[in-house]
């Protein structure tokens, strides 16, 4: 059993046995009470789940020394074989897991699925949970009938600490101040938390973790916007527009967990989690258009241009979510058998207060532009850094709420049976609840009766962003933009066509109801355990959302949903998980499983916006068919005593009905209008595809090393993965990699823990991935490759007190986005990099 608790961690000798060498070794070195403590201690500990679950798993736990710099769970794990994350802002928020889009991974909280704040997808946001209210996450890439099957990339697990993962009283405190390297602001955080266990033979027990952060920075933004087309025989930009990001996020987290064990066969748990996170952001932008009709004196890696447009552009948003879980049950021994049942209720809501934005145009810019260096860099003349020459184009303002009620009940069965060595059955049952709504309020105003120029509301201009190589200029004020406005509101018009279809486009209401029976056995042979078993999931829902016509006007935007669509469906998960003890220190494991991923929100909200005109229709798809996939498993894991571990893991995943977006000619009624050959987009299923792959990982204490060497720690994995779609509408018979999925991730790391002094240093890297299938294959758009540095050095000066230093992103690791092949850069954003210095008691 292991004991454990946030940054404090301690092994017992209780743990399962992995081989009396291994436990031999250890009680030479530390005598009979084996007590590991530190970054060791967590890395066994993890190491031993690996070891002894019947699946294939990979784990983090907190430790008693402190962690990298990792804001959020998703930075945590990213360093786990097989794993990477999607950024935003500089900053990790959604995980995938060999090469599977974060959509289909199924994140669950104490092992009750996560609410999604988000209004457009299922992927949870991991960067609104605080990485210092954690006390392990475990990714399981193999399933079992008890797990949720909508986990075709796999599952990852969220652990709070509870007061009976220590025998005593403990508690932390840490505070941390640090730097940023664009803005020279001061990001700050603490956390803190207490736990106990009371009453008569202290059967009662309590934990209470606070977490609070604050965080200032800046991002430079340099993008293309999806226009590198072919001029003169030459691809050139069309355009170019440079941003700078200045965004406050906050960070609240609360943890309460209690529990009562009454006797050693009752154990009773109330669990509540509480998180809000909160980014303002202001977006000062400057773009420029070109004309490729007024492209002169073009060369392969230059030209001049006239004729272009200009904009200035200022957007500033407020974003807030929160979610508060909650959850009550309880395991009971009954003789040999077992029984758990447990409720939950979670709330997750996403509150964006204001999403605005105002923009000035000029024209008849002249200028040039240069393609010799890795980002394309537009050089236009004085009058397109003149505000005068700017005039009101457009503004708008909008606000949104999504809300997500998610209820869950589940019931587990176990018994054992009189096959093999301590073989069990084990039944049980699941049923899930789910409201989704979303509602989204917009008016754009297009146009001014008189001039309204730049210079009249213009802010603090910004010299420069790359370190000087792109000049920026004049910046607009929000406050005195708002004031004009406000002043002549009857002087502005109404872009009604916009405010209509902004406002009700993302509007739907989204009933979802999931009933789970499933039936599997453990049974144990000697040195081999076969897990078979079966899942059943019945899905019934229903959809609400609203249509958009030539006809709909401002006075229709409070109007009920009049769009509907329903689906029900049951499915069956059968698989099969082998493992086989080889040796005392080899582990084979094989499995054979079957998943489910149900399509996004938006993608089945019946949403219809028809515009006749044109004979153009945009709408949703409530007959989606769900992924589903069969997924093929083969593992191999040395131990090396408990310090360390070998392993290769081999994977294939057959995936049916992938969805994409497709825009094809069709004749029909749309929200009762009839037309004939309408260009209709809309989300559909294409015929299949696979990812397949191997992860290879190895890590290992330098404890054989003389002193004071042994302290020494070192590991690494690298994953090659390969995946291809066909059947992607508009691409005919061409085969493309899944979206979000890197054909190489690897993770790496060296870490020091001896007399009180620990420091670790941490490589992770990705390579380039699909973001978005365009037409062809010159207009694919890519997330270029990512490299980063991270490192942490910690020292004791008492017993229980560690000051410490981390740094994030040491080297400046930009976001980049590309379009058809590397040197065709669309986007470019850095951050900089930012250490932390703080301060930690324990007990």
């Amino acid at each position: 059993m292991t004991r454990r608790f946030g940054r404090a961690l301690l092994i017992t000798t209780c743990l399962a046995v992995p081989t009396a060498d291994a436990w031999a070794q250890d009680a030479a070195e530390q005598g009979d009470a084996i007590v590991v403590t530190g970054r060791r201690a967590a890395d066994r500990a993890a190491l031993e789940t690996k070891r002894n679950t019947d699946t294939q798993v990979d784990e983090v736990r907190a430790d008693d020394v402190g962690r990298l710099p990792d804001q959020n769970v998703a930075e945590t794990l990213r360093r786990l074989p097989g794993l990477s994350v999607a950024n935003d802002m500089g900053e990790g928020r959604y995980l995938t897991v060999r090469g599977v889009s974060p959509d289909l991974l199924n994140v669950t909280l104490n092992g009750q699925t996560a609410a999604a704040p988000e209004p457009d997808s299922r992927q949870v946001k991991l960067d609104d949970i605080p990485s210092a209210l954690i006390g392990a996450v475990t990714v399981s890439k193999t399933l079992t009938p008890d797990m949720d099957a909508n986990a075709i990339a796999g599952a990852a697990n969220i652990e709070t600490v509870t007061a009976f993962d220590r025998p005593g009283t403990f508690g932390s405190l840490r505070a941390a101040y640090g730097k940023y390297d664009l803005n020279g602001k001061h990001p700050y955080e603490f956390d803190a938390s207490i736990g106990s266990r009371f009453g008569p033979d202290r059967q009662f027990g309590f934990v209470f973790a606070l977490n609070y952060s604050n965080r200032e920075f800046e991002a430079q933004n340099i993008q293309s916007g999806g226009k590198w087309e072919e001029v003169g025989g030459e691809f050139v930009p069309l355009r170019q527009t440079l941003r700078d990001y200045h965004t406050r996020r906050q960070r609240y987290g609360a943890v309460a967990n209690f529990d009562w064990r009454p006797t050693d066969d009752v154990k009773v748990f109330a669990r509540f989690l509480y998180s809000k996170y909160k980014d303002k952001e202001s977006r000062p932008g400057f773009q420029v258009d070109l004309d490729e009709d007024e492209i002169t004196n073009q060369t392969a890696t230059s030209g001049d241009f006239a004729a272009a447009k200009a904009k200035r552009a200022l957007r500033s948003r407020e974003e807030n979510s929160d979610t508060f879980t909650s959850s009550f049950g309880g395991e009971f021994n009954l003789g040999p058998s077992w029984l758990r049942v447990e409720g939950s209720y979670t709330q997750a809501n996403k509150r964006d207060p204001h999403r605005d934005e105002i923009i000035f145009a000029a024209k008849k810019i002249t200028g040039s532009y240069d393609l010799s260096g890795s980002i394309p860099l537009y050089r236009p003349d004085a009058a397109a850094f003149d505000p005068t020459k700017y005039k009101f184009d457009e503004t708008s303002y909008e606000h949104r709420r999504a809300r997500e009620n998610l209820y869950q009940t589940r019931a587990d069965f176990r018994t054992p049976i009189g096959i093999g060595d301590d073989s069990t059955i084990q039944v049980g049952a699941k049923y899930t609840q789910r409201r989704k709504t979303n509602d989204e309020e917009s008016v754009i105003y297009g146009g001014y009766d008189d001039d309204f120029t730049l210079d009249e509301v213009e802010g603090a201009p910004i010299d420069s962003i790359f370190k000087g190589r792109y000049p920026l200029g004049a910046t607009i004020s929000r406050p005195s933009a708002d004031r004009f406005f406000q002043s002549n509101l009857a002087g502005f018009e109404l872009d009604e066509e916009g405010t209509v279809g902004d406002s009700l486009a993302g509007d739907y209401l989204i009933r979802e109801k999931i009933f789970a029976a499933y039936a599997m056995a453990t049974l144990k042979f000697g040195t081999v355990t076969a897990i078979p078993g079966v899942r059943m999931e019945k899905t019934k829902s229903n959809y609400a959302a609203k249509d958009i016509l030539d006809t709909t006007t401002v006075a229709d935007l409070g109007k009920d949903y009049d769009s509907f669509g329903s689906q029900s469906y049951t499915d069956f998960f059968p698989g099969l998980n082998l493992r086989w003890n080889a040796t005392p220190s080899l582990v084979l494991r094989a499995a054979v499983t079957r998943a489910i991923g149900r399509a996004n929100y938006e993608q089945l909200a019946p949403t219809a916006v028809v515009n006749t005109s044109d004979n153009e229709v945009s709408m949703g798809n409530p007959n989606l068919k769900p992924l589903t996939s069969t997924n093929y498993d083969l593992a191999g894991e040395y131990y090396i005593g408990r310090k360390g571990i070998i392993s290769i893991a081999g994977f294939y995943k057959t995936i049916e009905n992938p969805i994409y977006s497709a825009t094809t000619e069709q004749s029909g009624t749309f929200a009762g209008q009839a037309l004939v050959d309408a260009q209709v987009t809309m989300p559909v299923n294409a015929d299949s595809a696979f990812v397949k792959g191997i992860e290879i990982n190895a890590q290992t204490e330098l404890s054989f090393l003389p002193a004071p060497l042994d302290g020494f720690s070192i590991g690494g994995s690298i994953t090659f993965v390969k995946s291809r779609a066909k059947g992607i509408p508009g691409r005919g018979n061409e085969r493309l990699p899944l979206a979000s999925q890197s054909n190489r991730v690897a993770s790496a790391f060296l870490s020091y823990e001896k007399g009180g002094l620990s420091a670790r240093v941490a490589y992770t890297y990705r390579s380039a991935y699909l973001l978005e299938p365009g037409e062809d294959t010159d207009t694919d758009f890519y997330v270029g490759a990512f490299n980063q540095w991270d490192a942490r050095i910690g020292y004791d000066i008492v017993k229980n007190v560690t000051i410490f230093l981390e740094g994030s992103n040491l080297n400046d690791e930009p976001y980049r986005v590309f379009q058809g092949i590397s040197s065709r850069t669309d986007e470019v954003e850095r951050y900089g990099y930012s250490v932390k210095t703080g301060i930690q008691f324990k007990f």
